[in-house]
């Protein structure tokens, strides 16, 4: 399976990206394909003595930046290492396509290079968090700020395919964000969508309230972009503050660290278990071929995670399930 990687996308670009790359075709056996500017891709991994076995690089002279407008993919930078992505996809020279880079760029080169799979109003940010019990999935995470209903149960339903094909979830429990639990909580937005998805045949179990999402009562959890970006970034924010605190609390003092002595296995466990990066990032649900995004900040493991995660998409072969269950 070949995966095309934007090389330049994210804050570690190129050299973590470079070392995922790696990772991935040393422990995953993908096929890469790089894009951005290959004397810089070979300098770098040349200087770190990183392989580039199964490794091919496309080259492109221009890179999609964090202040850039989204329809730069489009208009302003079409040999940017994320545009060309897209082109490579739609030739088909690959099977997926993964970048850490603009957010806004590319979701908008998913819906406009790629195209949406026919049906779907508008592609979703669907990333996988981490639960009590589990993981479940956040959609829309940010790609959509004003939805409407339809939209909303279009985003249950690829959650739900996605969540059984995937990650293997024997029928999800599909949940609407909300301010309670009762069915006529919320704006007129969420009282409509709570009654197309009754009606739906998913395996809705209502709505959902902030402070149980990360109790796993759920599998797939709905709400448009704004809503779904505040709970995405508060939910990685207070898991990065907590492991601060807890780190603090064990390593100031002695009594801290004879504490720290005895459940230092425990608490390994608990930093992996809550570790958004193992997930790699995002599926752009919707879009007509598989584009992933990977976290901004993503490392070589979060690369290497990101692209098992869209070579188990490709091999589940989702988005012609998502299409036939519309």
């Amino acid at each position: 399976m070949k995966i095309i990687v934007d090389a330049f996308g994210g804050d570690n670009a190129p050299l973590e990206i470079i070392k995922g790359c790696a990772l991935s075709v040393e422990e995953l056996g993908a096929q890469i394909i790089l894009t951005g500017d290959e004397k810089i891709i070979r300098e770098t991994a040349e200087k770190n003595n990183i392989p580039l076995t199964n490794i091919e690089i496309e080259n492109c002279s221009e890179v999609i930046t964090m202040d850039d407008k989204a329809d730069a993919v489009l208009k302003t930078k079409k040999d940017s290492s994320m545009a060309v992505g897209f082109r490579l996809l739609n030739e088909g020279r690959g099977d997926a396509f993964i970048s850490a880079g603009n957010s806004g760029a590319l979701c908008m080169g998913a819906t406009l290079a790629v195209k949406r799979i026919k049906g779907i109003k508008r592609p979703a940010f669907a990333p996988i968090l981490p639960s009590d019990t589990g993981f479940f999935m956040l959609l829309d995470g940010g790609a959509n700020i004003d939805c409407r209903p339809e939209m909303l149960c279009q985003f249950a339903l690829m959650g739900s395919v996605y969540m059984e094909r995937v990650m293997k979830i024997k029928s999800p429990r599909v949940a609407l964000a909300n301010v309670g639990t009762e069915e006529h909580k919320g704006s007129e937005l969420y009282q409509e969508t709570y009654r197309l998805l009754s009606d739906s045949g998913l395996n809705f179990i209502g709505n959902v309230e902030g402070r149980d999402i990360p109790k796993g009562v759920c599998d797939v959890v709905v709400c448009d972009g704004f809503t779904g970006n505040l709970i995405l970034k508060t939910y990685e924010g207070v898991a990065i503050t907590m492991m601060k605190k807890l780190k603090h609390i064990f390593a100031d003092s002695t009594k801290g660290k004879l504490a720290a002595a005895l459940v230092m296995k425990d608490l390994k466990e608990l930093k992996t278990k809550f570790n958004y990066n193992a997930y790699g990032g995002a599926p752009i649900l919707g879009a007509s071929k598989p584009v992933f995004k990977a976290h901004g900040d993503s490392k070589a493991e979060t690369l290497k995670n990101a692209v098992k995660l869209s070579m188990e998409y490709v091999e589940a072969d989702a988005i012609k399930e998502i299409s036939s269950s519309l």
